[in-house]
């Protein structure tokens, strides 16, 4: 190594020793990235669901049935990763699932025909590029389970 660059022979090192002891814990970014997600979301058709329903043009209880399995993947999520039993990788599953679900049927209703997330005159909500992400997410705990 040529005596400019002799103070970057650390890096290597350093890069390690940080990708071997933060790794175990990195899941709890996905997890609480997708469930504040859920929840701001799910919460919020709660408020008042006969209006946001219309909105959508669904019926009332279909809207609450997605609202409900909307906050049921954050909770499975998180409940999920704090436990290290079978039911745990179950929840965790079950909350990348059901979070899935919410997701493809976002896009069929409200995104489906524009990729970009920015509002456009045809589609006021914007595209699914913000919710084919988030379903890699959820992807991610249906396929891994706690093993992460």
């Amino acid at each position: 190594m040529t005596e400019r660059h002799k103070e970057l022979d650390y890096l290597p090192d350093n890069i390690e020793i940080i990708a071997t002891t933060d790794a175990p814990m990195a899941h709890w970014l996905l997890r609480a990235a997708l469930s504040a997600t859920f929840l701001f979301h799910g919460l919020g058709k709660l408020g008042d669901p006969a209006a946001t329903a219309q909105n959508f043009g669904l019926s009332p209880e279909i809207l609450t049935v997605a609202a409900m399995v909307e906050l049921t993947a954050p909770v499975a999520l998180c409940l999920g990763g704090l436990m290290t039993s079978q039911l745990g990788d179950l929840m965790t599953r079950l909350g990348g699932l059901c979070a899935i679900a919410v997701l493809i049927g976002a896009i069929s209703v409200a995104h489906w025909g524009q990729w970009s997330f920015a509002p456009t005159a045809t589609h006021p909500l914007g595209g699914m590029e913000f919710q084919v992400t988030l379903i890699a997410i959820g992807m991610y705990f249906v396929f891994r389970g706690n093993s992460v």
